[in-house]
């Protein structure tokens, strides 16, 4: 690395510091520590998404049984059968994929790359609405409390609270889940309160309720029949699957928790699935003896929070529903935490721009978060918040990758079963096996039933929004293997050079011109650019300075080996340009800086590197498709051009030479 000067910010750079956050600092060796989120912390950031379904999960299915109502009590115990199944599904992903990954990864490895892009479409579509649906339902439960005239403001609201959490991810995950934590423990503090009120109240009641619900059950079977009270119950099931939404978030986000990584996403899952399950079946147990009915402009949860307080404590039903809102604020964290996740790992295997896996100067997937909401605000607005319009649209999704991640676990375990010798092993294997085909149907039979219950109220849309990111994903992998195979017709003559082997002279003879150039490790660029500098100015430069800034991306930065195995190889390939260099009769050095920001980082390496050699230029490779279109221009950033402007107002020459290829 060169030796710095101190850098001064100009005002832009203070402005985005100050809302951002500062860059966060690589060579700080507990970095990975400070980054990481413990269980506590990661049931915050990625429990809640799950716990705050419980706000429109279980009054989706009551609204479907209101003339039913003791259904409540049977639907509560298939919530906690259903949470804890699921859980436990993901849990034992969590143990055989420990890199992280969910669905996306799951089904990539099993059943491969095509059934890999549809369940990673669907979680990027999910995540995005994980945003809409929580922020909607939060404006929604807020503005339970609100005067009926003031209720044109709940879209703008709303709004305004994705504009906040887009900042606030983007400054830096930990700090985003520290500054909403408090919101969290009052939810489920209050929620504790509630409950334990509204069942303590029923108490006295209870044997009467008994007979109630014999008498309720006969009625519905003379009026509908065994199989007419059972499609009842299987819609009403089904329609409140939002309430399951949120559980494999913890397993998408194994990569941002403290190690040991496996231990403590598995007890995150404990965690969540825990909340979800008390508080989702106590809500139905609540809706049913309290004999709960909607009223317009208010939700369940709140006729049920005044049901119990009544005019003794009105600040208690505010404060139970107020905190219901702001958890559902928490839960729109989850999108802004896994989804930019799935997207860099499918950036990384090129079904999405690669821009979506670099992370930010705080170490934040700061592309990813900046899309998830912006479209999230698009989504928002087209529908007015209606939760539920937007929770069909997310259900569907959901299973979709549930379904995905169950069959392609089963296949997996199939296979090593087939291969495995010890009879402990077996039976362990056989159980999970068993598990995951019950996950499976689960999955598969709610997301059948909610696309034919709900495919003319919006079902139909979410087919098409995914499948359409699926096929623009395949475009990308398209354009992205066309770009590779044109290039890697140029390697193997690009790369195939002898030089001419002649004496190195001194480095320390600044008289000569320098070369200061921009790699990206030792490929047909760097080595192209090099060939066509010694060829256009022949005997002109007798130095190069091979500049190499190692960006990092989320590949990168999972762990400190994987940061140092990075470093490693970008200065072997470094070396490797010297000795080309060397080869050619010319002396070299290499420099090397890691970081988020391109320009900045390249701009102020060179600075300083003029200051050095005065009689320098600099010199980078672009790629130059001859026939390019739209897909192409938005797949390569040309970044060379970025940095070119920069150093024409640093009066600092920098040639551009093109690398053609023809795709």
């Amino acid at each position: 690395m060169v030796q710095k000067l101190p850098h001064k910010e100009n005002w832009t750079q203070k402005a985005r510091h100050f809302i951002f956050g500062h860059p966060k600092d690589l060579n700080d060796p507990h970095i990975f520590h400070k980054l990481a989120l413990i269980p506590a912390l990661a049931w915050v950031g990625l429990g809640a998404d799950g716990l705050s379904s419980s706000a429109y999960g279980p009054e989706e299915a009551f609204h479907v049984i209101l003339n039913h109502k003791y259904l409540a009590l049977f639907l509560g115990l298939a919530t906690v059968i259903t949470v804890f199944i699921i859980s436990y599904c993901y849990s034992k992903i969590i143990e055989y994929f420990p890199s992280g990954g969910g669905g996306y990864l799951v089904a990539t490895k099993t059943l491969g790359p095509i059934p890999g892009v549809v369940s990673g479409s669907a979680l990027v579509i999910d995540y995005i609405l994980t945003i809409t649906v929580s922020i909607a339902a939060c404006g929604q439960a807020i503005f339970s409390f609100v005067p009926p005239e003031f209720h044109y403001l709940k879209v703008s609201f709303c709004l305004m609270l994705i504009v906040f959490l887009m900042v606030i991810n983007i400054r830096g995950l930990k700090e985003s889940i520290t500054i909403l934590t408090p919101i969290f423990v009052v939810f489920v503090l209050s929620h504790i309160v509630l409950l334990f009120l509204a069942l303590k109240n029923q108490i006295p009641h209870f044997f009467n309720s008994g007979n109630q619900l014999t008498t309720d059950m006969k009625a519905s079977v003379d009026s509908l029949g065994y199989w007419g009270v059972f499609a009842l119950f299987l819609r009403a099931y089904t329609m409140g699957a939002g309430t399951y939404t949120g559980i494999e978030a913890v397993s998408n986000g194994l990569q941002i928790m403290q190690e040991p990584r496996v231990k403590t996403g598995k007890r995150t899952m404990l965690y969540m699935s825990l909340s979800l399950a008390f508080t989702a079946s106590a809500l139905f147990i609540c809706y049913y003896f309290s004999d709960i009915d909607p009223v317009p402009g208010k939700t369940l949860n709140t006729v049920l929070a005044e049901s119990v307080f009544g005019q003794s404590a009105p600040w208690m039903t505010f404060v139970i529903i107020f905190s219901e809102g702001m958890l559902l604020l928490v839960a729109a964290q989850a999108g802004f935490i896994d989804g930019p996740r799935v997207m860099a790992n499918m950036a990384l295997d090129y079904w999405l721009p690669k821009k979506y896996a670099l992370l930010s100067e705080q170490m934040t997937m700061k592309n990813g978060i900046m899309i998830m909401g912006v479209v999230a605000i698009i989504i928002l607005y087209l529908t007015k918040g209606n939760v539920s319009y937007l929770v069909v649209m997310y259900s569907i999704n959901v299973f979709v990758t549930f379904s995905l991640s169950m069959y392609g676990m089963s296949t997996y375990i199939v296979k090593r079963i087939k291969k495995n010798t010890d009879p402990k092993m077996t039976w362990y294997l056989w159980k999970n096996l068993f598990v995951f085909i019950i996950g499976f149907l689960m999955c598969f039979g709610i997301l059948l039933v909610t696309v034919f219950e709900k495919f003319l109220d919006g079902g139909w849309i979410t087919i098409i929004v995914t499948t359409t990111f699926v096929g623009l994903c395949f475009v990308f992998k398209n354009q992205y293997n066309k770009t590779r195979q044109a290039i890697n017709r140029l390697e193997i003559k690009l790369l195939d050079v002898d030089g001419h082997h002649t004496t190195v002279s001194s480095m320390n003879q600044n008289y000569h011109m320098t070369a200061i150039q921009l790699v990206t490790g030792y490929n047909s660029f760097g080595v192209n650019t090099f060939q066509q500098v010694i060829k256009s100015f022949p005997g002109f430069y007798k130095k190069f300075v091979f500049l190499n800034i190692g960006l990092i991306d989320s590949a990168v930065f999972r762990s400190k080996e994987e940061l140092d195995a990075y470093n490693k190889k970008n200065q072997v390939d470094l070396d490797r340009y010297v000795e080309l260099a060397k080869k050619y009769g010319a002396e070299a050095r290499s420099v090397y800086e890691i970081g988020a920001d391109f320009k900045t980082l390249a701009l102020d390496a060179i600075v300083h590197l003029k200051r050095e050699y005065p009689k320098s230029t600099v010199f980078a490779g672009e790629l130059s498709i001859e026939n390019e279109n739209f897909f192409s221009r938005l797949l390569h950033n040309n970044s060379s051009y970025i940095l070119h402007k920069s150093l024409q107002e640093e009066g600092i020459t920098m040639v551009i030479l093109p690398l053609k290829v023809r795709i």
